[in-house]
């Protein structure tokens, strides 16, 4: 038998298969689930992150390919792991870290927030390092498009 799986963040509360469920005195929400529930699962929004970026207390990982980094920009801040980068990056050594990512590997319990274009691929990213310890761990479900439109928005209203 599967355990029960521990969404952290925001949200913390158990997903459950219906065997495990009432094991536990619960109800099921297995049905309502695909792997992670969506309506249960907190991403941050535009402001949250904003905020975060801004107090440093977050790494943010832009899962997208280096190409469209180059193409379209990125999130100021943000540290680029492609998503099928990601498993094997959260558990390098510190230094192969630093040398390949030009940054500090983060600590099992850092804050990480996963980005890409349009929030698909970040949720995956969650789920692998989640998968591997890792413990606070959101993502930002609007990606490079919203971050992009929101940015334009307030630099158009700053002019």
């Amino acid at each position: 038998m599967q355990g029960p799986r521990l969404l952290l963040g925001s949200a913390r509360r158990w997903i459950l298969g219906s065997t495990e469920a009432a094991l536990w005195g619960l109800q099921s929400m297995k049905g309502n689930c695909n792997k992670f529930c969506t309506t249960v699962f907190k991403g941050v929004t535009y402001k949250e992150l904003k905020n975060l970026l801004k107090s440093k207390k977050v790494m943010l990982i832009d899962v997208r390919e280096p190409w469209e980094i180059l193409e379209y920009g990125k999130i100021p801040g943000s540290v680029n792991i492609p998503l099928d980068e990601v498993g094997e990056a959260l558990q390098m050594n510190s230094k192969d870290f630093r040398e390949k990512y030009n940054e500090v590997k983060p600590a099992k319990f850092d804050s990480l927030v996963f980005s890409c274009l349009a929030g698909v691929r970040s949720k995956k990213a969650v789920d692998t390092a989640i998968s591997l310890g890792f413990n606070s761990v959101q993502h930002y479900a609007g990606g490079w498009k919203e971050w992009a439109t929101y940015e334009y928005s307030e630099k158009k209203k700053e002019n």
